[in-house]
């Protein structure tokens, strides 16, 4: 049974589905390499097929569910499912360690755990809760569809209520988590309007087709996955997942682009030069490829050049936001780019379903050429922090007027032409790989090492990298830690994109007149490890 008959006076982000299962049952909705594909009638009936079962399991309305899977079809069904049963999917990072993860899933309150028999383990030992433990929906793995239909079919036959309405606009689709200054990850929750006000832009910039051919780089707890999966769907085109070892080898993923023939691509720029840099694009045909979207940390100029000479006559669109707003600037890069340009280029203008403006320490817009901290309002920015209302009092303010302002911590400057230019953070916040690292909670998980006495961790900017994460430790006499073990230790309690590049021992670290950490000064040590 397909939803598509319910009544649409809502708009609600698994509506997209449903529609194109109407329009293009038989198209082809995702691709996943090595494991087959599957339909827009098969997915929109596995994902009911999982409604189904998340209402018999008591699922309703606003509550949570966890999705604790590998990049699938699976995980995709998952999600929908979720969202069909007006419930709000919480995605975690299966790679991440499993303490982290039961630590999301607990904060959330989930209901129920889609995961697989490889995590299971894993998180049940892992889940110290404070209420009971959620039922898990246990695959015997991922690929193609055909676990998650396997694990539902065991269930036995399953009704619907005779009832169903979609979700409100403002009702919570996802939760995404990031990482938290205080130690821990902190959850932004997105609503169904939240999201659905920034594909609608999407398809207005980019004007996809159901013959597109969508990358899925990105993991699905990255709000990168948002406008892959949500605008791919919406138009009925063709979704290519990609798997984690092909999205970190630029020899298979450029073979993956050329092969899958995919039209619009999605990525950090970090991947994009890795695959300028170690592609071999020369060797492929990429004539199906028209767009290339980049976002979430800065294009060095040089690599990003090189790109465009690869691979002319495509439109380049540089997207600018924190997971707060999903998208909230953008700029299309000119065809050719100066030999003299070393800057990077600018994050853009606001999208058209967002406001932004620049303001002071006192809060007032600054004049144009100005720096200040880049402040955004409208249809796509987050409803709050989960579970953390003084975080979230403190990210907004309201103006003379009454509205809503979110700010985003990132120092920018507006050219005449009212283009904004990224200067630096206001905080102690920074981006690897596109994902948002405090470096505050590296620092809490150092800490936590019994040989280290004090820690203090910087990022330095590095062209080849984009980004290095540094670590200064002190420790306890007669108890020097390995270099190996702290990394077990950091691999063991972080994401790896949070785990220090570079680790630096002192006797002490240097403090501040008034007997603080001085990072300063240890931005400008390159002492041995």
């Amino acid at each position: 049974m397909l939803l598509s008959g319910l009544n649409r006076t809502r708009e609600a982000l698994n509506q997209f589905l449903d529609d194109s299962a109407h329009v293009r049952p038989e198209g082809v909705a995702i691709e996943e390499p090595g494991c087959g594909e599957i339909s827009y009638r098969d997915l929109a009936n596995l994902s009911d097929q999982l409604y189904r079962r998340l209402y018999q399991l008591g699922v309703r309305p606003g509550d949570r569910v966890g999705i604790y899977l590998r990049k699938s079809i699976d995980a995709v069904a998952s999600l929908f499912g979720i969202l069909k049963a007006g419930a709000a999917y919480v995605p975690v990072d299966p790679s991440a360690p499993a303490a982290r993860n039961a630590y999301i899933l607990n904060d959330c309150a989930v209901k129920v755990v889609i995961t697989q028999q490889c995590f299971e383990k894993g998180f049940r030992a892992e889940a110290r809760l404070d209420h009971e433990l959620p039922h898990l929906l246990v695959l015997e793995a991922t690929g193609g569809g055909s676990f998650l239909k396997a694990a539902l079919e065991r269930e036995g036959d399953l009704v619907l209520p005779e009832t169903t309405t979609l979700p409100s606009p403002d009702d919570l689709a996802y939760v995404l988590y990031t990482s938290g200054s205080t130690g821990a990850p902190k959850g932004v929750t997105l609503s169904h309007r939240n999201a659905t006000s920034f594909i609608h832009w999407c398809s207005e910039i980019f004007d996809p087709s159901a013959a597109e051919r969508f990358s899925s780089h990105a993991p699905f707890h990255f709000d990168l996955s948002i406008l892959d999966i949500f605008l791919a769907i919406k138009h009925g085109a063709t979704l290519i997942l990609v798997e984690e070892e092909t999205g970190k080898s630029p020899a298979l993923l450029s073979h993956l682009i050329a092969e899958k023939r995919i039209s619009i691509w999605y990525s950090t720029p970090s991947i994009l030069s890795l695959l300028t840099q170690h592609g071999k694009i020369k060797d492929h045909d990429y004539s199906a490829l028209r767009v290339i979207l980049f976002a979430g940390e800065v294009f060095p100029v040089k690599h990003l050049r090189t790109l465009k000479t690869l691979l002319p006559g495509r439109k380049y669109y540089n997207l600018y936001g924190p997971t707060e707003t999903n998208v909230c600037t953008f700029y299309q890069i000119p065809d050719r780019i100066p030999e003299e340009q070393t800057q990077p280029f600018p994050i853009g203008k606001a999208c058209a379903h967002l406001q932004t403006k620049v303001v002071g320490e006192d809060g007032q817009p600054v004049p144009i050429g100005n720096e200040g901290e880049l402040c955004v309002s409208g249809s796509a920015v987050m409803q709050c922090y989960w579970n953390l209302p003084e975080r979230t009092a403190e990210a907004f303010f309201k103006d003379g007027s009454g509205k809503r302002w979110y700010k985003t911590g990132d120092i920018v400057w507006e050219d005449a032409d009212g283009n904004y230019t990224y200067v630096a953070r206001k905080d102690r916040m920074v981006k690897k790989r596109g994902y948002r690292v405090e470096l505050g909670e590296i620092e809490t998980c150092l800490y936590r090492h019994p040989a280290v006495k004090e820690a203090a961790v910087v990022a330095r900017p590095d062209e080849e990298n984009g980004l290095l994460i540094n670590a200064f430790l002190s420790y306890h006499q007669g108890n020097r830690p390995s270099i190996i073990g702290l990394k077990g230790f950091c691999t063991a309690n972080l994401p790896s994109y949070m785990v220090p590049d570079r680790f630096f021992f002192q006797e002490s670290l240097p403090k501040t007149s008034t007997d603080k950490i001085d990072y300063q000064k240890l931005q400008t040590i390159d002492g041995n490890t």
